[in-house]
């Protein structure tokens, strides 16, 4: 089996994920015991609201595309704290209704009004036994249904708490970490965990519809098109799974680990990795198109990707911009740090934070800078763009939340 550690700062006994990464075998906890099969007419439950950013890359396809607009001169409506203490945010927001819902490493889901910043509810991922005590944090991406509001954490375990009031209102128990965020398809709820498994739950109680074991740990997030979804993990293979069945349909080896999230533009995937590539893969006759190797360092970054481009972060400093149809190079960007935050295209800008502390905006054309924020701490997380604003989070100690707009 092929496993991937992980370079991230130790929180005590909560990195119990690190062992359960050693074994494919997993054992499943549910709130419900129930396991209905899929509905003839099932329910969507995609929240409505065209301007919406709901899921990590807003989208079932995950293409990193906003849907609304941002003014040219992003000024700071608010920005708040998500905590006091050990509260940074790697977790990516979701906006959706005016609302902003975003996560910590202090274990806090929370809820903002979007125009204000005003707290609305806040949740934790466990109710701590004692002051001081352990409670798991959010790395995954806040994902937002019409109904409810979809989050794993670093112990495992998969949260769906309700989007009006914060009250939880399911959990399901993974045997490793979650990096991953949730995917929709029609009733059900995909994510995978480090654990090598990736779920399809039932939205609505949290009963497991199927579950697939990869070989190896799995970090990002399955997108989905055509009644199929995608995982590609650390056992260095692509696969392509029917999303009602949970029966696999292609396994294509790849013969290198991702942790990135793929994108999907039609019949093209595309994927960074960890061999310092950005991979152009035809999914439905399972063949290599392009490989970029342009970049000097491994894709954290998930790519944002466009009719003409596709574009990615690295770590070796740089924003990639690469044509879509060749994998020829475009433009690179530098900054000053790794470039693990995954890129938003909005219009004619590229917005991205960087581990040297800023959050920039990049003409898509040309690669050159037309706005940058400063925050003097880590950015890794990625920009969450909707409804006219863009709210990102930052590593600092308490964790600041930023929404950016017009004033």
């Amino acid at each position: 089996m092929v496993l991937l550690s992980l370079n991230t700062r130790a929180r005590g006994i909560g990195r119990r994920s690190q062992i359960a990464c050693l074994t494919l075998a997993f054992t499943a906890m549910i709130w419900s015991l129930s396991s209905p099969a899929f509905a003839a007419e099932p329910t969507k439950i995609e929240p409505i609201g065209p301007e919406s950013w709901a899921t990590f890359r807003n989208g079932s396809l995950q293409q990193g595309v906003a849907k609304t607009k941002l003014p040219d001169k992003l000024e700071v409506l608010w920005m708040e704290p998500s905590g006091e203490k050990d509260a940074n945010i790697k977790s990516t927001a979701a906006i959706v209704g005016g609302k902003v819902y975003a996560a910590s490493l202090s274990g806090d889901l929370f809820c903002r009004d979007l125009r204000t910043g005003k707290l609305l509810w806040t949740y934790q991922s466990e109710i701590p036994e004692k002051p001081g005590a352990f409670i798991p944090g959010f790395k995954a991406a806040v994902a937002v249904s019409a109904e409810a509001v979809y989050i794993g954490d670093e112990d495992g375990t998969f949260h769906a708490v309700d989007r009006a009031t914060g009250k939880g209102k399911w959990k399901f128990k993974a045997n490793a970490e979650i990096t991953s965020s949730a995917s929709f398809f029609e009733d059900k709820v995909l994510f995978a965990s480090h654990d090598a498994s990736l779920y399809c739950l039932n939205a609505q109680d949290g009963s497991k519809a199927w579950s697939y074991a990869t070989q190896g740990q799995v970090y990002g997030t399955p997108p989905v098109a055509d009644g199929f979804t995608f995982v590609a993990g650390c056992d260095e293979h692509l696969r392509v799974i029917d999303v009602r069945t949970g029966q696999q349909t292609t396994d294509m080896p790849l013969g290198i680990q991702l942790i990135s999230s793929p994108a999907i533009m039609q019949n093209l995937l595309y994927v960074g990795t960890y061999g310092n590539e950005i991979l152009a893969i035809d999914w439905k006759n399972a063949q290599k198109v392009w490989a970029y190797d342009g970049g000097k360092a491994r894709y954290d970054s998930s790519a944002a990707v466009t009719d003409k481009y596709v574009i990615a972060g690295s770590q070796d400093r740089k924003l990639h911009c690469i044509d879509r149809l060749t994998g020829k190079q475009v433009w690179t960007f530098g900054t000053k740090g790794h470039v693990d935050s995954s890129p938003v295209i909005v219009d004619q800008r590229v917005y991205v934070g960087s581990s040297d502390g800023n959050v920039y905006g990049i003409n898509l054309q040309t690669g050159k800078e037309e706005w940058r924020h400063n925050d003097g701490r880590p950015i890794t997380a990625s920009p969450a763009v909707g409804e006219g604003c863009l709210v990102i989070g930052s590593e600092s100690s308490t964790g600041k939340l930023y929404c950016f707009g017009a004033k």
